[in-house]
């Protein structure tokens, strides 16, 4: 049975992440004990999951971007970034011995790309502060004592209430990493605030290709010869029923049953809401951003000779493959003879959405914990002594360094609280 110091300055954080190390750490530095839990054999799964490709830690965006990034929750989460932001967290790293560079995207990565070393010698900062660790240790609720049920593989175990909680279990996106969500029935049930759980940072599935078309996806051939293709460069143009508007230059990626990769993630709050209200998300593709409309038609109408139409499209203007493949999936073969309709594709062509991939397949969750729900120091009004840190928090944001960011700074701002907190009592 895991014990832990039996004292009203003593403080417990449930989950292993970003944001839950980062709160165990502000604790420590407050003077406080403090055990960690974590339903896994080890913690930061996720984290080290994000660093495969190499770890994308902040972006050197100037803050007024930065912030724009959380969109109608960027007023809650710049009181986050006034404790850690971008600078702050690259700080933050070189202070463990991890230095960093600003790659050409304007992404932040440590100097070796690596998520191990800084995870690393984190772990080892937060055991000299005295943090205990105790994995294992799945949280189920409280008591009614208000005790902390954990489910271990020996059985169950209640530990006495602590002076003050913070829980980071994360959302519900990549749960075999031990991010469930389950806690969002724990924490209604006691009377928390709690948004429904959603994915964010995810690709979607396609709907009818072409009108009069029944079937769903792409062809079986397209499939077949593109699934995992990247296309670019490319404008993804969404100008929503909503009103709302989104276009940006980038790159996707082909899957078996829509698309997914950078450039939809940046789109993917407004796609997946605009299919929960309409059913669907109609978008738009520009194959050609660096050629204007009157260029492309221009080239389109230019006599080939004996020249096949292939042939034609790959020399005049570079479409070919996957771009020339694309423009089949939409068009019919009569289609593709009309000059102006080929040209108005090739800058618009129309993809329909109508499904979010899964949760469970998604890079981030939105929903969670309601911000209003919450004081300044992230506690929750409904629980005193209960802070909630990370992505089990009602917001999102793009890929590219602002997630984790803003988790760390949650994470920060709720080992903060709990600890002015325990300093009252």
């Amino acid at each position: 049975m895991s014990t832990r110091p039996d004292s009203s300055l003593s403080a417990v954080v449930i989950g292993g992440g970003p944001a839950g190390l980062m709160a165990a750490e502000r604790l420590a530095a407050a003077g406080l004990s403090v055990d960690l839990y974590d339903a896994m054999p080890s913690v930061g799964r996720k984290f080290l999951l994000a660093g495969k490709g190499g770890l994308n830690l902040t972006h050197s965006e100037d803050r007024e971007a930065f912030e724009q990034r959380f969109a109608e929750r960027a007023p809650d989460v710049r009181a986050w970034l006034d404790r850690l932001d971008g600078p702050g967290l690259r700080a933050w790293a070189a202070d463990l011995g991890v230095e960093t560079f600003v790659g050409s995207s304007g992404r932040v990565f440590p100097a070796d790309m690596k998520a191990a070393p800084l995870l690393r010698a984190w772990l080892h900062r937060l055991r000299a502060a005295g943090v205990r660790f105790h994995m294992r240790h799945r949280w189920l609720g409280w008591d009614a004592q208000g005790g902390l049920r954990f489910a271990m593989p020996a059985g169950e175990v209640t530990l006495p209430a602590p002076g003050a909680t913070v829980l980071a279990l994360g959302g519900a996106s990549w749960p075999q990493l031990g991010s469930t969500g389950a806690w969002a029935t724990t924490l209604g049930e006691a009377g928390a605030d709690v948004a429904p759980l959603r994915p964010a940072n995810c690709g979607f599935d396609l709907g009818p290709r072409r009108a009069g078309v029944d079937e769903s996806g792409w062809s079986s051939f397209f499939v077949e010869r593109f699934a995992g293709q990247p296309v670019k460069p490319v404008r993804l143009i969404l100008e929503g029923r909503s009103g709302r508007r989104f276009e940006r230059q980038g790159e996707f990626v082909i899957t078996a049953s829509g698309i997914e990769g950078s450039l939809v993630y940046a789109a993917s709050a407004l796609l997946r809401d605009e299919i929960a209200e309409f059913g669907e998300a109609l978008l738009h593709l520009d194959l050609l951003p660096n050629h204007d409309d009157a260029q492309v038609l221009a080239e389109v109408r230019r006599p080939r000779g004996p020249r096949s139409l292939s042939t034609h499209l790959k020399s005049r203007l570079g479409i070919e493959g996957l771009k020339a493949a694309l423009l089949y999936e939409v068009l019919s073969k009569e289609d593709v003879q009309d000059a102006d309709r080929l040209a108005r594709t090739l800058k618009r062509l129309p993809l329909r959405l109508t499904a979010a991939r899964p949760v469970a397949e998604a890079i981030s969750t939105a929903g969670g914990v309601r911000l209003a729900s919450l004081d300044a120091g992230l506690m929750l009004r409904q629980r005193p002594g209960v802070f909630c840190a990370g992505e089990m928090l009602d917001w999102e944001a793009p890929t590219g360094g602002y997630l984790l960011t803003a988790s760390m700074a949650s994470g920060w701002v709720a080992g903060e609280g709990a600890a002015a907190y325990l300093r009252a009592r």
